[in-house]
């Protein structure tokens, strides 16, 4: 970096005397210094200092582009901090960063715990249920937190979870003069004192949710038609999740598939032309702790496809017509991965066509469970599920 004229820097509870030599160089010589309230007190700031807006933006600061600028960020800038949000409005040479130990490190240190085998979790702009899937029997994790009574809520959002037994340690004000550690369980009383900043460390103690597809239909909120368990497992199989693929979710229903895709680490766009089962898409996206990788469109399938972004994968659930299943062959980009299923004589007909004009596999899928049968028991068996899975 030739001359770069903002410096990221990182900055901790114990101030500029915490800083090495560079980031310490980079503080005295800025004309301007942004942060918050907080930092902008620890460092001496003065007159230099300008507050981030509230809500947060990074105009003010690029509107100084040319000066010597700094900008100030809790411990490591790119871990939960603003320095990506910088980088990317900026070319490489304006920018040079100064990381201090991030607040992760810092709680893993107190507790001896192995950072590459701890997950690490933003929850101080984030809802408690993006820790749904990471939550499993030993689980280890550290959670910045937005205030001190956040601690509270998080232990009882645990204890609803089904981990109330689970070991907590409240940490607040790492590495300065205020630093604080305290243990608890998370159905025990939270101490309301807690002072910012504030993070949690939890070992996890309860049942997480089954890594294999096909989750429980009793995990969903539905209003009856779902696809059931057994078959989502398949139908998830033929669609291939991979992390950072998107799928086109058609004819949603409870976005189940949805959810279980996300789950495997993609995105998805599910369309569901049913106000009252788009609501129940976007309650299970928010309850799995997906709702930032799942979008809902309300609308028929058909007039949605223009709007949507590429897809990987594309799942028709429900709707399938000879015009839809067109216009997706259509739009689809060569290696990207079609499964419909029907349940209809008509539907089961269009994909037996399709089969035959594209190739591609046609699964016949008939299941039953062991149900009562007068005093004994008996086969109830479901109705049969046709699946044609293809690649454009």
């Amino acid at each position: 970096m030739a001359d770069p004229w903002l410096s990221i820097v990182g900055l901790g509870e114990d101030g500029p005397a915490g800083l090495p030599a560079a980031s310490r160089t980079a503080l005295a010589g800025a004309e301007v210094v942004f942060g918050g309230p907080r930092h902008l007190a620890l460092a001496g700031a003065g007159d230099r200092g300008r507050e981030w807006p509230v809500p947060f933006a990074i105009a003010p600061l690029l509107a100084c582009r040319g000066r010597a600028v700094a900008a100030l960020c809790s411990g490591d800038p790119f871990w939960f901090g603003a320095g990506s949000m910088l980088a990317e409005a900026l070319e490489p040479g304006e920018w040079v960063a100064h990381p201090a130990p991030s607040a992760f490190q810092l709680a893993a240190s107190r507790l001896g715990w192995r950072m590459e085998g701890t997950g690490c979790h933003g929850l101080h702009a984030a809802p408690f249920a993006r820790l749904r899937p990471h939550l499993h029997e030993g689980a280890r994790l550290i959670c910045t937190l937005r205030d001190g009574g956040a601690a509270g809520e998080l232990a009882r959002w645990l204890t609803e979870q089904g981990f109330g037994a689970s070991d907590l340690w409240i940490l607040e004000a790492l590495g300065g003069a205020r630093e604080r550690v305290r243990t608890s369980r998370a159905d025990a009383v939270i101490p309301a004192d807690a002072a910012a900043p504030v993070a949690m460390a939890i070992l996890a103690r309860g049942e997480g949710l089954s890594r294999a597809p096909g989750l429980r239909d009793a995990l969903f909120a539905h209003d009856g038609p779902i696809t059931k368990a057994p078959v989502r497992a398949l139908t998830l199989s033929a669609l291939g999740p991979r992390p950072g693929e998107r799928l086109w979710d058609l004819g949603a229903g409870s976005g189940s598939v949805s959810v279980e895709w996300c789950l495997a680490g993609g995105s998805a766009s599910a369309v569901e032309r049913r106000a009252d089962r788009a609501a129940n898409v976007r309650a299970n996206a928010a309850a799995f702790g997906v709702d930032h990788r799942l979008t809902v469109v309300e609308g028929p399938g058909l007039e949605a496809l223009p709007a949507l972004p590429p897809a990987d994968a594309v799942f028709v659930g429900g709707g399938a017509d000879a015009a839809l299943m067109a216009a997706l062959w259509d739009r689809l980009r060569p290696g990207a991965r079609l499964v419909a299923n029907a349940v209809t004589l008509e539907t089961d007909a269009l994909l037996s066509d399709l089969h035959a004009r594209h190739g591609g596999t046609l699964l016949r899928i008939d299941l039953a469970q062991a149900a009562p049968l007068g005093r004994s028991r008996g086969w109830d068996a479901a109705r049969t599920v046709t699946q044609w899975s293809a690649v454009r």
